[in-house]
């Protein structure tokens, strides 16, 4: 399996990718209306908030296509070290 690497990007780069007022992208977040999932879109670090670029590149791409982003994500899910495969000790 091809590994990427995602980038985390704060509020200032977000309203420029989307090109949107920083303030709209935070009201996105809260209002759950556009879809973003925490942990997957999006993520709290201290107190601020960072969002993953290429899933939201992915997410302008498949606005219309749920289904397409679907597989974004799922591809975002599984090089999550939580989801890989545990190592056994040699006994």
């Amino acid at each position: 399996m091809a590994t990427q690497n995602y980038t985390w990007i704060n509020k200032y780069e977000v309203a420029k990718l989307l090109n949107i007022h920083w303030k709209t992208a935070g009201g996105w977040r809260l209002s759950g209306e556009v879809g973003w999932i925490e942990g997957i879109h999006y993520q709290r670090v201290g107190r601020q908030f960072l969002y993953n670029k290429e899933l939201l590149e992915d997410w302008i791409a498949h606005r219309n296509d749920p289904d397409g982003h679907l597989a974004a994500i799922e591809a975002y899910q599984a090089t999550l070290k939580s989801n890989q495969p545990k190592r056994r000790r040699a006994s």
